[in-house]
């Protein structure tokens, strides 16, 4: 039986996508952490740089974001298929640019968790 998709680089893909799925999780589990136990939303804050928990409901930069639960439904749905996609243009993608949709795959696939487990994204930075 011969597997095309498991090819020689198969391991080391996939421990790149779940090391970055890994770094993702811990991170917001982190940041949750310390607005829970420690210091509020507002977590970090400097000149350059601030660290402010936000529950985003919507999609990037809390666009579409909407009390409807249908429409959240919806918009949930519709982000797993632009997952596939970005999936699928990963394996058809050689170097660098593999790489980078299987970061942006892997981020992608820690917000879909999120999505389903919260019903939102932690957003911090």
């Amino acid at each position: 039986m011969n597997f095309k998709f498991l090819k020689k680089n198969f391991y080391t893909y996939s421990l790149f996508i779940f090391c970055i799925f890994f770094l993702d999780r811990i991170t917001k589990i982190y940041v949750i952490y310390l607005n829970e136990e420690y210091l509020g939303e507002q977590i970090f804050s400097s000149k350059f740089l601030n660290i402010y928990l936000i529950w985003n409901e919507g999609i990037a930069f809390g666009l579409l974001s909407f009390d409807k639960n249908n429409f959240y439904n919806f918009l949930t749905i519709f982000i797993f298929f632009i997952i596939l996609v970005i999936f699928y243009l990963s394996l058809k993608s050689y170097g660098l640019k593999k790489y980078s949709l299987l970061m942006i795959f892997s981020g992608a696939i820690g917000n879909l968790f999120d999505r389903i487990y919260y019903k939102a994204v932690p957003d911090f930075i």
